[in-house]
């Protein structure tokens, strides 16, 4: 599986491994622009043989979807014609805080180092789907 958190800037890449148990982090794509994004995920997915995608579903505390999650929703819209996967919608809420907590506890700087926080946060987004669908 691929899996990806989406921003405004960045999108962060995570697969998993064969036996779909384990998450691990891969890139983090610069966004330029819709065409060149969908372009170098469908790359990704073709280059990691992935089955299916993960895309984080940015939700406000309350559950609710605001403008960021269209944008992500139109976003795996376009994936899933471009790549004729299955795209599944995963809430990724706290995933960013989560990411900077473990990297930190790596000694890790997050502040200048945003491309490795999309790429765990992509990584979490992953292992808690892994994690539920094993249930």
């Amino acid at each position: 599986m691929l899996a990806l958190d989406v921003g405004d800037k960045r999108i962060g890449v995570a697969v998993s491994d064969r036996s779909g148990m384990l998450a691990q982090p891969v890139e983090t794509v610069q966004r330029k622009n819709m065409k060149t994004d969908v372009a170098r995920i469908v790359s990704l997915a073709q280059k990691h043989e992935a089955e299916a995608i993960v895309i984080g579903l940015p939700k406000n505390s309350d559950g609710s979807e605001g403008e960021q999650a269209a944008k992500v929703k139109s976003f795996a819209r376009k994936l899933m014609r471009a790549t004729g996967l299955q795209v599944h919608l995963e809430d990724e809420r706290l995933s960013t805080f989560m990411a900077i907590e473990r990297l930190v506890e790596r000694g890790v700087k997050t502040g200048q180092n945003r491309d490795l926080v999309d790429m765990e946060a992509a990584t979490i987004i992953l292992q808690s789907f892994l994690d539920r669908q094993s249930r």
